[in-house]
């Protein structure tokens, strides 16, 4: 059975409680970004709620209304696919046939733009999907981090590509060049980061985008549309508001989507493929579901590993899709780690986003609670029990933490990636249970090893190394940082993301080949000289 939450902070307050820093200011956005212009739209406006309750007027305890959006059609969404195919012009624009270096001043530019924004958009993470000041304190700085990144691994890719080599009797000059337009559909989870870790290396490598933000974490973004428009030449990043299937599917349905980039679920994913009339021609970058395991070995530091599975199961309430959503603990050490663990997840302080020590906060999808507690009482039914005093309790808007044991795979919570705060436990007594659990899932994204006997381990590592892409040892999994590989298996990945390769994965190798020969090495010579092709150039970026 669920009960109800009772700690002050989980309960509506008055706006006059909240710190002035962190009141929520009321934006209705009404523009949206084609063709290098902010237009007006003129139609249906989405009101964005949320999930944290104030008091009204009357003095009900309602969600707060942050704000609304258009919610757009398909016409606008055809008419931003035109201006990104116009800029990009089958490969003739300005945009993808500028050098370089010119297009790194854009994107440097467009990042000390977004910093002057930081404050706001921090406030509506919070917001918006009931992110930790902290947490959205460091998405945002990560995002800039990330940006600079970029351009820094983009010099160095280019640094390597400035000059010409020979195999046998051919000169090559070897180069990445762009796709064509990107449909980019970022997550609500990490609606600035992981949107942006799609978004800035599809463009700086010479691409055109149609960008529409998450169902949540849409207002956040408003602020940055006029530094997009001010820092890129027309149609490069085109960004328009409202639901998938009104936006989405009709651009796909065209066949004129090069590389659907997006990070979500495995079925968007499919449905939009599905759309497309030439999938052969369409790329895919995806970020996809995981279902990630911890492996906890009997001689595991007890301690070290309740506090990695924490961070890794509970961070931001489960809500990644790096989280550890399955514990397996082996027979011998499962009581201990339930009672070490249940006791650990209870101690959590479930707050307001911009309290002190908040771990826990509010759901920004307002079925969630309801989902989460149909996971529990199906397990429930079935044999599990919640091991934490607290598991369960419930607001109209969260459901704290369950740590659920025995699970099995009757259940629902065994097979469905939960993408909230609930903990399934499984306990093993041979280490292929787990092995043979990795196997069979659908999902190959990280698993955290937790031991300390290298002649176990060893091994291990190189199974699960082949069943994922990431083997985190005595830690969380995790995404960062930036600069290593972020990828997965099964339906879990496709494309590899990360600075240096995200910038591979919107791109493609081309070169010039030229016979050696005195007549095509005068020409070649005259070409580097000339400035008269940006692509045959020399230009070393420092």
């Amino acid at each position: 059975m669920t009960t109800v939450l009772t700690e002050p902070s989980t309960q509506t307050l008055n706006t006059s409680e909240i710190p002035e820093a962190y009141r929520p200011k009321l934006t209705t956005f009404n523009q949206y970004l084609v063709d290098g212009e902010l237009k007006t739209w003129n139609g249906k406006m989405a009101e964005v709620y949320s999930t944290i309750r104030t008091e009204n007027k009357k003095g009900e305890m309602v969600p707060t209304l942050l704000g609304s959006v258009p919610d757009m059609e398909s016409a606008p969404a055809l008419e931003a696919l035109e201006s990104a195919k116009r800029a990009f012009d089958r490969g003739k624009g300005q945009w993808p046939t500028m050098r370089v270096r010119e297009r790194l001043t854009c994107l440097e530019r467009f990042a000390d733009k977004m910093k002057l924004h930081r404050e706001e958009i921090v406030k509506l993470l919070m917001w918006e999907i009931g992110k930790t000041l902290a947490d959205s304190e460091k998405e945002f700085d990560r995002t800039v981090d990330y940006i600079y990144d970029t351009i820094n691994a983009y010099k160095k890719l280019d640094q390597k590509s400035a000059k010409f080599e020979k195999e046998g009797d051919i000169h090559a000059h070897i180069r990445r060049s762009p796709l064509g337009v990107v449909l980019c559909l970022g997550p609500y989870n990490y609606p600035l980061n992981e949107t942006f870790c799609l978004l800035i290396p599809a463009i700086v490598m010479g691409n055109t985008a149609v960008f529409k933000p998450a169902k949540h974490g849409v207002l956040l973004i408003t602020p940055l549309l006029k530094a997009f428009q001010e820092c890129f030449p027309p149609g490069v990043v085109n960004i328009l508001f409202g639901r998938g299937r009104k936006i989405a599917q009709p651009i796909m349905k065209t066949g004129h989507v090069d590389v659907l980039a997006l990070i979500g679920h495995s079925s968007s994913a499919v449905a939009l493929q599905d759309e497309h009339p030439n999938k052969n021609r369409l790329r895919l970058v995806l970020g996809l579901e995981a279902k990630n395991p911890a492996v906890v070995l009997p001689d595991a530091d007890l301690d070290n590993t309740v506090k990695e599975c924490i961070s890794g199961s509970l961070s931001y309430n489960g809500q990644r899709c790096t989280a550890l959503k399955v514990l397996y603990v082996h027979e011998s050490i499962i009581d201990e780690f339930n009672k070490k663990f249940s006791e650990a997840v209870d101690n959590l302080k479930y707050g307001l986003p911009w309290e002190k020590d908040a771990f826990l906060t509010p759901l920004p999808e307002p079925n969630k609670p309801q989902y989460i507690k149909d996971l529990i009482d199906d397990a429930i039914a079935k044999g599990a029990k919640i091991m934490n005093k607290k598991g369960g309790e419930m607001t109209e808007n969260y459901t704290y933490p369950a740590v659920m044991y025995p699970v099995d795979d009757s259940m629902d919570l065994y097979h469905e990636e939960q993408f909230g705060p609930v903990v399934p436990v499984i306990s093993y007594k041979d280490i292929n249970e787990p092995l043979d659990a990795m196997a069979a899932s659908d999902y190959g994204q990280q698993v955290s090893l937790f031991g300390r006997d290298v002649r176990k381990i060893g091994p291990l590592i190189d199974i699960m190394a082949n069943l994922v892409c990431r083997v985190n040892l005595n830690s969380a999994c995790q995404r960062g940082p930036d600069v290593y590989p972020f990828t997965g298996r099964k339906n879990s990945a496709v494309s590899t993301l990360s600075v240096y390769d995200a910038l591979r994965s919107f791109s493609i190798r081309s070169f010039v080949a030229s016979k050696n020969n005195p007549y095509n090495n005068e020409i070649l010579e005259n070409l580097l000289n000339s400035n008269e092709s940006n692509f045959v150039s020399s230009d070393y970026i420092l």
